[in-house]
Order: C-alpha cells, then structure tokens, then sequence
C-alpha cells in the first residue's frame, strides 16, 4: 500500500477519534501536537488503525513508536508481512 493511501486513512482517522476536522498529519507529529490526544485516545487510535489495516500491534512496537512516521513506518512493515 502507498504511503499516500495511508496517509489518508489514517487523517480519517485521527480526525474522528480527536474529534478535530483540523488535523493536518504530518510524520513529525507526537501526542504533544494534538490536544486531546491521551492514553485513552491513544488506545482508541490503535485500535481504529488496527481495524482499518486488519493488522495488530505488539505492546513493544507500540512502545518504540515515537511519531506518526513511525506509526507509518510500522503499518508498512506489517502489511508487507
């Protein structure tokens, strides 16, 4: 899957679960860009992007996961496997 398809997706995404029409994702983005982003919303986000993808996360690579690129990065790798 492209970058750009996923990208998209999870704009959607991010849009729905923090409730913010504005969001604008960039790779840069971490948790301290987005408002409402805390551990609830978070765990919500990954569950979305787990469905929307039909993947799963383990807890360390979730932990390693510093920004959106590397949330990019590893929806990549999953769906190359």
């Amino acid at each position: 899957m492209e970058q750009s398809v996923i990208f998209e997706k999870l704009t959607t995404i991010f849009k729905k679960v923090f409730n913010d029409d504005s969001i604008v994702l960039r790779t840069d983005i971490t948790a301290s860009d987005i408002g409402n982003w805390d551990s609830l919303t978070h765990m919500v986000m990954i569950g979305e992007v787990e469905n929307e993808f039909l993947i799963k996360f383990k807890l360390r690579e979730l932990n390693k996961m510093e920004n959106v690129g590397g949330l990019i990065e590893l929806i990549k790798v999953k769906l190359e496997n």
